[in-house]
């Protein structure tokens, strides 16, 4: 099987569920503790060994453009101060000379259009797609153990999760046709069905290893739910071509494009920091005991 190379980032949406904060820092630069939620996005492909990396944007996202360059005063000073902790700390932005590409989405038409501006520079092989949104902790990196996995399937596959039924008129929902280990065959997948209908409680989550073929599904499907180019629906399209499976990670899921999201997420990666586990449990012990007695 061919090595998956190449990543797609979609960045290009507006936040608006962190207004007014999006209003001049884009969602994906919202800090998680110390790094901001793209950068976990990166570091997650490059542990998969992603070696190109193509981030679709919009007006506005310029600072994303601006984290992965090089801050050449910025690292003399630290430098000169003899800051070697703060200068180490710039290394996971520094990406290497020729392997980031930023493409314009104009106007907001889907995921599947998202992924859809990328094709000129995917080629013929096969490719990932990270939606930064979703932060997954995990002891291997999602995207490495779904390449793993991927290297004998071939074939389109989708990181899938349980989720409650009555949540899944949220997601992408597979239609399993077995279950093999941590794969799910899929004999269909459905956008954002109604819970009384949905196929399974087996939900697409932000990270996919697609066929190059996707390409033609997305340029023959019409628009989905939302009145949008939904990728589910391409997927779900190239079945009779290509073989689909999700992969059932081992890891937990946050959704960061929403607020509690984003506020479980810190909690989860504040405790998991030895330097700041301590302090924060005892202090959120400390807020939550009064509310206790008051109980």
């Amino acid at each position: 099987m061919t090595r998956i190379r190449k990543a797609v980032f979609p960045v290009a949406g507006m936040g608006t569920r962190f207004l007014p904060a999006t209003k001049s820092v884009p969602k994906e630069m919202l800090p998680l503790i110390d790094r901001p939620l793209i950068q976990y996005a990166v570091d997650e492909a490059r542990a998969a060994g992603i070696e190109e990396f193509i981030f679709i944007t919009a007006t506005g996202k310029g600072a994303l453009e601006d984290y992965f360059s090089t801050a050449a005063a910025l690292e003399r000073r630290l430098q000169d101060a003899g800051k070697h902790d703060a200068l180490a700390a710039l290394g996971p932005s520094r990406m290497p000379e020729g392997r980031l590409t930023f493409l314009r989405q104009d106007h907001p038409k889907g995921l599947g259009h998202a992924v859809s501006l990328a094709r000129h520079l995917i080629g013929d092989e096969p490719f990932a797609v990270l939606l930064p949104d979703d932060v997954i902790r995990a002891g291997r990196p999602c995207l490495s153990q779904m390449a793993q996995a991927h290297a004998g399937t071939g074939g389109h596959m989708v990181a899938t999760m349980e989720v409650p039924r009555h949540r899944t008129g949220a997601y992408g929902v597979l239609d399993v046709a077995r279950l093999s280990g941590r794969l799910a065959h899929a004999r269909g997948l459905v956008e954002k069905p109604h819970p009384d209908h949905a196929p399974s409680a087996l939900a697409v989550i932000g990270r996919y290893i697609l066929s190059p073929s996707i390409f033609d599904r997305l340029a023959e499907i019409p628009t989905g739910a939302g009145g949008e180019l939904q990728l589910t629906d391409a997927i779900a399209a190239d079945l009779p071509y290509r073989a689909v499976s999700g992969y059932r990670f081992e890891g937990e899921r946050y959704d960061c494009g929403s607020v509690p999201g984003y506020l479980e997420a810190t909690a989860a990666f504040a405790l998991d920091r030895p330097d700041l586990a301590d302090g924060f449990a005892d202090f959120v012990a400390g807020r939550l005991a009064p509310q206790a007695r008051a109980a």
